[in-house]
């Protein structure tokens, strides 16, 4: 099909304790802008799962895609993206390991000035925030009601997940982009920083929260379809 030579298709890959509808916006901008758009729903139980989640959406899509994370939908991307069907990744404020690494051992020695995610202790496996810190701490920007709602629609997240490592990163063999968000206190900017850096990303700067892709759709477009025009433009040349 012609409109999908190049990169005109886009996979949302989200991250831990969240679903994908909180996209939402994101997708609305993009199908405007007359992209297709797949948005994954990820268990959010093991790493290798979801990443055969994501792989099955992407191996859907007729022609190249871009893929997208947010948070832990990085390390999602990070290994997801090494199907050839992927021409570049798109990081949102996200983890991005390197082989062998998890979101485990990326987070286990914060700088002593890192604000700390409220995480309750984990229960039968899983993970959650303290519904009254989740404001604070993911969404900040995020419209009080919709912030509050988040809150007590969250996914538990299998600690897992967050330990599953990473074969391959596709970064290494895939050009990528970071949107490095200014105000995240769950993924502190200096951490993100140095994997957007690691990776060889193009990076952008947003003030924002951790839910930046429901506060600035977008901001978030906008670096999805800087990824997706320079794909393009690698396929036609």
């Amino acid at each position: 099909m012609a409109e999908n030579v190049g990169a005109k298709t886009v996979v949302l890959v989200h991250g831990g304790f969240v679903d994908g509808s909180g996209w939402e916006s994101v997708y609305h901008i993009l199908r405007k802008d007359g992209y297709t758009v797949a948005v994954v729903q990820n268990p959010t139980i093991s790493l290798a799962d979801d990443v055969a989640v994501t792989k099955r959406v992407i191996d859907a899509q007729t022609g190249p895609v871009v893929l997208v994370g947010h948070s832990y939908g990085g390390a999602v991307i990070t290994e997801a993206g090494n199907d050839p069907k992927v021409a570049g990744l798109v990081y949102i404020t996200a983890f991005a390991p390197d082989k062998g690494e998890s979101v485990n051992s990326l987070i286990k020695d914060p700088p002593p000035d890192a604000p700390v995610p409220p995480i309750l202790p984990p229960q039968d496996g899983y993970l959650l925030l303290d519904r009254t810190k989740f404001a604070a701490s993911f969404a900040a920007d995020v419209e009080p009601e919709k912030a509050a709602f988040m809150a007590d629609s969250q996914v538990p997240w299998g600690v897992e997940a967050l330990a599953g490592t990473i074969s391959e990163p596709a970064w290494k063999t895939k050009p990528s982009w970071y949107l490095l968000v200014t105000e995240d206190r769950m993924i502190p900017p200096p951490a993100q920083r140095f994997m957007a850096e690691r990776a060889g990303a193009t990076v952008d700067e947003v003030a924002g929260s951790h839910a930046i892709y429901v506060s600035r759709p977008d901001a978030v477009a906008a670096i999805i379809e800087k990824a997706a025009g320079a794909a393009k433009a690698a396929a036609a040349n």
